[in-house]
């Protein structure tokens, strides 16, 4: 219990919760074929796309699920949804634990509305105490794709493999010109950023030139909340997945 607010014990990063259970043989049940998995993709896709469209003004939150409450990125982030609250924004988050529960706490503490796009277990939802409204995904590459889907702006605080893997094909997109320059690329953390950073421009750029230096203009690094905001509060509205 926090303040009143009762936590799911199911409420861990990705990486803890329980297996599967042992899917059918091939046709022992028509839902394992490929058609039938087919027309589930598309369904989520569909699913998730409407209830986005409800929300026209986002910040879409990433980081670790394995920060907790007194960390100094869990209050920043904290900190930083409420913030964005107040000026306007919905968070959106994974709806789990670590980062995207302090996102949505602080969306909730600056009276804003606080989003999940949640991963779907057997039974229920993983989701932390603090989202108001959310989404349930059995594919997490649907679930990444609604997260990156029409957000004004991108936050990322430090996190695991999941959080370099989101941020790098964030950056990609905008490279490639799929999803448009003008979107806030935000990296808090300069201790754990720089580090990625420098190994961007000393390997990739200068040793191996397989990137451009225009690509560092993409994404910001910051160290704190107010610093974000900064960059945030100006953000354009989208009118489609690009400007």
């Amino acid at each position: 219990m926090t303040n009143g607010i009762k936590k799911s014990k199911l409420n861990l990063p990705a990486s803890k919760l329980p297996p599967p259970k042992p899917k059918p043989k091939p046709g022992e049940d028509f839902r394992t074929s490929l058609h039938w998995r087919v027309f589930r993709i598309l369904s989520e896709f569909v699913d998730g796309w409407q209830f986005l469209a409800d929300f026209k003004k986002t910040v879409s939150f990433f980081g670790s699920a394995r920060t907790v409450e007194g960390d100094r990125w869990y209050e920043e982030a904290r900190k930083l949804g409420k913030m964005v609250a107040e000026d306007g924004f919905a968070v959106v988050t994974g709806g789990g634990p670590g980062i995207m529960e302090a996102g949505n706490r602080g969306a909730v503490e600056g009276g804003g509305k606080s989003i999940g796009l949640n991963i779907q277990l057997e039974m229920e939802q993983r989701i932390n105490p603090y989202v108001q409204e959310s989404a349930a995904f059995h594919y997490f590459f649907v679930r990444k794709v609604m997260l990156s889907f029409a957000a004004r702006a991108y936050v990322f605080f430090p996190g695991g493999l999941g959080t370099l893997d989101e941020v790098f094909e964030l950056i990609t997109l905008i490279q490639t010109k799929k999803i448009s320059e003008k979107i806030p690329v935000v990296l808090v953390g300069t201790d754990y950023w720089g580090h990625i950073d420098n190994c961007l421009k000393n390997v990739l750029y200068q040793e191996y030139k397989t990137i451009d230096k225009e690509d560092f203009l993409i994404y910001k690094i910051v160290d704190t909340a107010e610093e974000a905001f900064e960059l945030i509060k100006d953000a354009p509205p989208r009118e489609d997945w690009y400007y």
